[in-house]
């Protein structure tokens, strides 16, 4: 494991912060070392609100990650949701000097870097600047412009913003935690590199990511993401229907949502009944698990209806082939999918993080609720290919390129990459640092 990439990714959500320790086999799959997970107190709907029980809670998880894996943990990359998301398309231009040269790396890079200037609403900031298509010379529909000549080049954008207090209150906690961010993260983003295939991104999809506080969204098409949004609506909100509906306790609601739960009551058994215990001294309540599923199904459909409001909105709704993936450990509802066909009118599947997993010690990350800590491992394995593609490509450039390029060789993370904060390790201990 001597100078091996090992990346660990920290979902910061509502039910459940968890963090998962991967790295790369030889056939290119995640490996996961160890995986840690603690009851999240501090957060609701992706918002810190408490915190010193965040910052225990991510202690918590970091621990039993590093006892699971034998790694001493520094450096996270953090997901980051909460319905004070906000996407929007902007269009950006830069006019080039020379007509001779071609459109180069740096040409888009400045182009990129210009759209983090753009004038945002206060108490803001933007976490993603992702390029549509390009434009060369008013030549429209441009994916990759490299190498083209042209004078004019332009895009358009797909920029994400969240709330500067709620980025900085998760900065906060995970630095108290002893931690550092690598990357910061939108979840939706992160859970898509997970459960979605290319096929599906070029043919047009929707990622539904339902999770304890929020329910995430995001469409791709033609390989290129087209709009995300954040629902404040999760898997809490039916618990807590559940929990007034029939008056059991917050616990009781969760486990009759998980074991019982359906999300079409025509599915539910009419004459199924379930016993809960009462409280000190008091018979026992029984539950029908048909008007379980009639509390159930009514939120349900609002999400779904919100979900489909968005993809309608989002101008893709008749151009989405390959449907609508859910995932996350709100898609484990029973009966979820069919009502979601049902609603939409269009084909679903649950998402399962498996295509990008290689063996592992830790089964239960095969689980949809594990998407996102997955993608978040997953993206920073990108960050770092793509680090070193960009200082591979320097070094060609430079005289004597393909030498300098040859000396870093096996050694090119100790000797190049060892300064990108920590993130990848020299030299492995029963307790190693990364």
């Amino acid at each position: 494991m001597e100078h091996e990439k090992i990346v660990v990714g920290l979902d910061i959500g509502t039910t459940k912060i968890c963090a998962i320790v991967g790295r790369k086999n030889e056939y290119g799959k995640l490996e996961v070392l160890g995986m840690g997970k603690a009851v999240s107190d501090g957060v609701i709907r992706g918002i810190v609100t408490n915190i010193d029980k965040t910052i225990n809670a991510i202690e918590k998880a970091i621990k039993e990650a590093e006892d699971q894996s034998g790694i001493d943990i520094r450096v996270v990359n953090v997901g980051i949701a909460g319905q004070h998301i906000r996407s929007s398309i902007h269009h950006g231009s830069i006019t080039r000097t020379s007509t001779e040269d071609e459109i180069t790396v740096e040409d888009i890079n400045k182009l990129t870097n210009d759209m983090y200037r753009i004038v945002i609403p206060p108490g803001s900031e933007i976490i993603h600047v992702m390029p549509q298509d390009y434009i060369v010379d008013y030549e429209e529909g441009i994916k990759d412009p490299v190498g083209m000549s042209g004078v004019k080049l332009e895009a358009d954008f797909h920029i994400i913003t969240a709330q500067t207090n709620a980025i900085n209150n998760i900065n906060k906690c995970v630095r108290r935690a002893g931690l550092e961010i690598e990357n910061l993260i939108l979840e939706p983003l992160s859970s898509s590199l997970a459960v979605l295939s290319e096929e599906e991104k070029e043919a047009g999809v929707c990622l539904v990511d339902i999770g304890g506080g929020t329910t995430d969204i995001a469409i791709f098409h033609d390989n290129i993401i087209r709009h995300t949004a954040v629902i404040p609506f999760g898997g809490n909100i039916v618990t807590s229907d559940i929990k007034q509906g029939c008056m059991v306790m917050n616990h009781q609601a969760e486990l009759l949502k998980t074991k019982f739960g359906k999300a079409i009551a025509e599915e539910a058994s009419p004459n199924e009944i379930v016993s809960i215990p009462g409280l000190r001294n008091r018979p026992p309540k029984e539950i029908s698990v048909k008007n379980l599923a009639y509390v159930i199904e009514a939120r349900m459909e609002e999400v779904v209806e919100l979900v489909h409001t968005e993809i309608i909105t989002s101008g893709y709704d008749k151009k989405l082939a390959g449907g609508i993936v859910l995932t996350g450990g709100g898609s484990q509802l029973s009966c979820l999918k069919q009502l979601v066909e049902y609603m939409t009118g269009m084909d679903a599947r649950i998402g399962y993080p498996n295509e990008h997993l290689g063996k592992s010690k830790v089964e239960s990350v095969k689980s949809p609720m594990y998407a996102t800590t997955v993608g978040l491992v997953l993206s920073g394995f990108r960050a770092i290919d793509e680090r070193e593609n960009r200082y591979n490509e320097s070094a060609s450039e430079k005289p004597g390129g393909s030498r300098l390029r040859r000396e870093a060789g096996g050694d090119f993370f100790k000797k190049i990459l060892d300064k990108t904060k920590g993130l990848l390790i020299d030299d492995i201990d029963p307790k190693q640092t990364y």
